[in-house]
């Protein structure tokens, strides 16, 4: 066995709200009023919708395929060569992935909080605490998600009353201006930011889960919570900043607590909101990567994956300083190839691997 430890479905719970905030909270509202303007809560509203969904096909791959992580049952069900082609091609995702988390990681504390710390150093400690967190394994993961999880969703409720006082209904108006497509193209960034990222959570289930059912029944209330409250980041920036304010600032949910000031007294915020996405990334960072240990470890036949953990962790800290030159460069990859990949490994592959495993059930 790779891995000896187990998860509770309340930690897939906690552990899903935490990875949703960690993508969603901080550039995501941003990215999204970019295109659908005042309209966004649209956007949250149907993205939700849609990622439930999205939740459905990974948890009836999870149910059909108990006790195996999607390396196992994609060579099981493709056949050795074109499975292991597929699960090589889902690694390098979880790699990349990995990077890309660490990117946003550095940028956001070289670019926000520490100006004068060099990225580079910045991911390198990032990086480090990952690797270390991935040694100890899901089941110590999962027990510290726990612990931090009331602080990140804290850090939220309490940035929403505070920033209430200063909300202008009008912000939201004039209601459906910006028209269909624009509202459509935010529901898909929705989907390649947020939903399709979760397809990382089937190398922990059904594999390291105690209670598959329960398990399945607490992806979807932890979805629905996490949505809830990205929802109310998204109207509370609105409101607040203006939707063309809030889509020219990276970070826009920070920017919104830096408004925050009152009567001179409770001010700087930010840290708040600086906490809870450094939270929240983290376990982003550390899901990808431990998801990319387990699967290189499974193809190459490993008894322990934890020799991998510093050699792939070097390689990570080495593609996030080749592969997003500057924020410019992110942004326009982000809005562009990053949603054809996103749905090529977030919809195509697991829906490929879930009909050939109905077609090939229904055989036998």
């Amino acid at each position: 066995m790779l891995e000896s430890g187990s998860i509770s479905e309340h930690q897939i719970k906690v552990l899903v709200i935490l990875n949703f905030i960690g993508t969603a909270v901080i550039n995501a509202p941003g990215a999204l009023m970019m295109e659908a303007k005042q309209e966004v809560w649209i956007v949250g509203i149907i993205g939700l919708i849609i990622g439930l969904a999205l939740m459905k096909l990974y948890t009836a791959l999870g149910m059909m395929f108990k006790g195996m992580t999607l390396v196992q049952y994609s060579r099981k069900l493709l056949g050795k060569i074109f499975g292991t082609l597929i699960s090589f091609w889902f690694v390098l995702f979880l790699i990349l992935n990995t990077s890309a988390f660490l990117w946003i990681e550095g940028d956001f504390i070289s670019t926000q909080i520490m100006t004068e710390t060099p990225q580079l150093a910045t991911n390198i400690l990032f990086m480090t605490v990952v690797i270390f967190a991935s040694r100890l394994g899901i089941e110590v993961l999962a027990r510290t998600a726990e612990v931090l999880y009331p602080w990140a969703v804290g850090g939220i409720v309490i940035l929403t009353i505070l920033v209430s006082p200063s909300i202008e209904v009008r912000n939201l108006m004039p209601i459906l201006e910006v028209g269909i497509k624009p509202i459509a193209r935010g529901a898909l960034f929705y989907q390649s930011f947020i939903s399709l990222t979760f397809v990382a959570f089937l190398m922990i289930f059904p594999a390291f889960v105690n209670n598959v059912e329960n398990a399945k029944k607490s992806f979807f209330t932890g979805m629905i919570l996490a949505g809830l409250l990205f929802e109310t980041i998204i109207l509370a920036t609105v409101l607040v900043m203006g939707a063309n304010v809030a889509s020219r600032n990276l970070y826009s949910t920070y920017a919104l607590a830096k408004m925050i000031s009152i009567g001179e007294f409770v001010e700087r915020i930010e840290a708040i909101i600086a906490m809870v996405w450094v939270i929240s990334i983290f376990f982003n960072t550390v899901l990808y990567f431990y998801g990319a240990l387990i699967a290189l470890a499974q193809l190459l036949d490993l008894k322990d994956y934890k020799a991998l953990t510093i050699p792939l962790g070097i390689i990570v800290i080495i593609l996030t300083e080749i592969r997003f030159p500057n924020s410019a460069y992110a942004l326009q990859w982000n809005t562009t190839t990053w949603v054809a990949y996103a749905l090529t490994n977030g919809l195509v592959i697991p829906l490929l691997i879930l009909v050939v495993g109905k077609i090939k059930g229904k055989k036998t």
